[in-house]
């Protein structure tokens, strides 16, 4: 399996979509950074990323300190760091009053109208969710606005869309499993963004997603990401992947920015944290399951990546709680 499919496989990606737009010129809506809502959106969330995909019309979106954007049916926008934005019809349209997110959610997932009266534009609004320690690896590697074509003769068939749009009409309907569907195909709609993100990149690019794409580095962080207790050296994955050391060590370093025992070691910490976390196990079976023989040297390894030993970090993690809500258009409700 290749190594963006193994961290995609234990990051345990959580989704939802919260409205179905139909907004008609003029019209502008703010939305606050992910932080501000992610305890609203998803409780006990500890990173959010916000998507929107446009299925009719046309949008401008800014995010400060960028360049504005526009974007066209068939867009998807993905705000991997969960930025800010704004998304209006034309430039100069000033942001519809705030409504309460809670009594938008509270309604599950349906179609909102705003705006007034002219062209129309309509997309989806939906969120993921994910352990940001386990989720690292793909998201140092995104922009602060990913954005990728899902029509066009060269982007393939809309599929995606297409699925989306009939599972919102599925859950508008309130059809048992509706909103299931929805939740799961928001997941492949980011997965296949990625892969998208990941084909246009280009021939000198650098980082985790660049090293994916390359044949011996992608190679390497499949062998780490599928056997991560393996006791791996470079000289093992050197031999794995048919170079010489010195020559994986330095290829490893130039796309993803440390050394391959590094990399490998942190990754550990974050599948340790996320057993932690979310599970029973002992101390001493999750230092095992991540491969350390001894708990003395996983509790060393642990305080190096946490500050604090494994018992300590376990005993302490707790639920952040609620805050504010999105700024969605009051109109629309």
């Amino acid at each position: 399996m290749d190594a963006l499919s193994e961290v995609l496989r234990v990051v345990r990606l959580n989704s939802a979509v919260f409205y179905n737009g139909r907004f008609s010129a003029p019209w502008c809506f703010s939305a606050p950074d992910a932080a501000t809502v992610m305890h609203t959106l998803q409780p006990g969330a500890e990173r959010l990323m916000i998507f929107h995909l446009l299925i009719e019309g046309h949008c401008r979106m800014e995010v400060e300190g960028e360049p504005p954007m526009t974007l066209d049916a068939g867009d998807v926008i993905v705000f991997p760091h969960g930025d800010a934005h704004l998304m209006a019809s034309a430039p100069g349209v000033a942001p519809a009053p705030a409504a309460d997110l809670v009594a938008l959610l509270r309604c599950g997932p349906r179609e909102v109208r705003f705006g007034g009266g002219g062209e129309t534009t309509r997309f989806i609004c939906g969120f993921l969710s994910c352990d940001p320690r386990l989720c690292r690896p793909i998201l140092t590697a995104l922009p602060r606005v990913l954005t990728v074509g899902l029509r066009g003769p060269d982007k393939g068939p809309a599929w995606i869309e297409l699925s989306i749009r009939y599972a919102m009409a599925e859950a508008a309907a309130a059809r048992p499993g509706g909103a299931g569907v929805l939740a799961k195909l928001s997941e492949v709609l980011f997965v296949e963004t990625l892969r998208r993100y990941m084909a246009q990149l280009p021939p000198g690019q650098t980082g985790w997603l660049a090293g994916v794409r390359d044949r011996v580095i992608g190679k390497a962080l499949s062998l780490m990401h599928g056997q991560p207790a393996h006791p791996w050296t470079v000289e093992s994955l050197a031999r794995e992947c048919g170079i010489s050391r010195s020559v994986l060590a330095e290829r490893f370093t130039h796309y993803v920015g440390q050394s391959p025992m590094h990399y490998l070691g942190r990754w550990r910490m974050a599948l340790a944290a996320g057993m932690l976390r979310s599970s029973s196990l002992s101390i001493t079976r999750v230092a095992k399951d991540v491969g350390y023989e001894t708990d003395p040297a996983f509790t060393r390894a642990f305080r190096r990546e946490f500050g604090m030993p494994p018992a300590a970090w376990r005993a302490g993690v707790s639920q952040a709680q609620p805050r504010d809500a999105l700024t969605v258009p009051s109109a629309a409700l």
